[in-house]
């Protein structure tokens, strides 16, 4: 791969999207998930039962430490198979947290009010999860023990790491109190449907079903102003008998605002289905 390509404005923006995704997730465990003990499962949940048993170890110290040497059984298992953007995110999650530790050591939490912390300690992780899973990468941690039991083992993976979260957060309720444990569920309940909400909802793009007598007036605004492609298929209207054309696209959400004005103004008779899709692969949007 050469240098341009690598610095290409596609690979640039995912870049610095992924390193938002990073930003989220670190603020929101940093800041708001260790000074509450909030243990909603993975490396961090872990991180926050080891630093309460074991005080001279901070939880960010320990969340590093854990990720570094998931990393290397992830090595040993996969070798340079191993995704760099997987590593890359590990290690530069851990970095963050533990420089958010140095600079700002928090001894409480920022409020009184529990309810509106987990909010926020479930809802910037979601966000940055979900920015790095819409990029194909991980911020490592139990993920990489799940690649290495999908390798070796016939176990459903996703309810394994279910399983273990869950018995993560249950066991905040035996350190931390019931009222912390229970908030530990909650939080970890709220954060498996929030990852997948995000994700559809960054990925939420339109789907246009046209009935029309004016399809290349149509078309053209779509190739030439949307920057889009467009198929189109012949129709006879069952109630006039009129030849019509369908024309079927896809394009991102501003730019659906704008092709339903333009259909109803150049055919005002057109008959539009607009669907919602968090799922267009092609150019343009998704490239798998």
């Amino acid at each position: 791969m050469n240098i341009r390509t690598l610095l290409s404005k596609e690979n640039l923006k995912k870049f610095l999207l992924i390193n938002l995704g990073l930003l989220c997730l670190s603020v929101g465990v940093y800041f708001f998930k260790f000074p509450n003990n909030f243990s909603t499962g993975g490396v961090s949940g872990i991180s926050i039962i080891v630093s309460h048993i074991f005080p001279n170890i901070t939880g960010a110290t320990f969340m590093m430490y854990l990720n570094i040497a998931l990393l290397i059984v992830g090595f040993i298992f996969f070798g340079r198979g191993f995704g760099f953007f997987t590593c890359y995110c590990s290690l530069a999650y851990s970095a963050e947290t533990w420089l958010f530790e140095k600079i700002y050591p928090m001894t409480a939490p920022f409020t009184d009010e529990p309810l509106l912390e987990l909010i926020f300690a479930i809802m910037l992780p979601a966000v940055g999860s979900a920015l790095l899973f819409n990029y194909g990468a991980s911020s490592g941690g139990t993920d990489i023990v799940a690649m290495v039991l999908k390798k070796f083992t016939n176990l459903d993976i996703g309810k394994a790491l279910f399983v273990s979260d869950g018995l993560i957060a249950l066991s905040a309720c035996y350190f931390f109190g019931m009222k912390t444990g229970l908030f530990s569920v909650l939080g970890l309940t709220l954060k498996a449907f929030l990852v997948d909400s995000v994700i559809e909802s960054v990925n939420t793009a339109k789907f246009f079903t046209i009935v029309t007598t004016k399809p290349d007036e149509i078309t053209e605004y779509i190739m030439k102003t949307l920057k889009h492609g467009a198929t189109v298929e012949r129709a006879v209207g069952a109630y006039t008998g009129e030849n019509k054309s369908i024309v079927l696209t896809a394009c991102k959400r501003s730019e659906g605002i704008r092709l339903r004005q333009y259909c109803k103004k150049v055919d005002p008779k057109s008959f539009m289905f607009i669907t919602n899709s968090s799922e267009i692969i092609g150019k343009g949007f998704r490239q798998v």
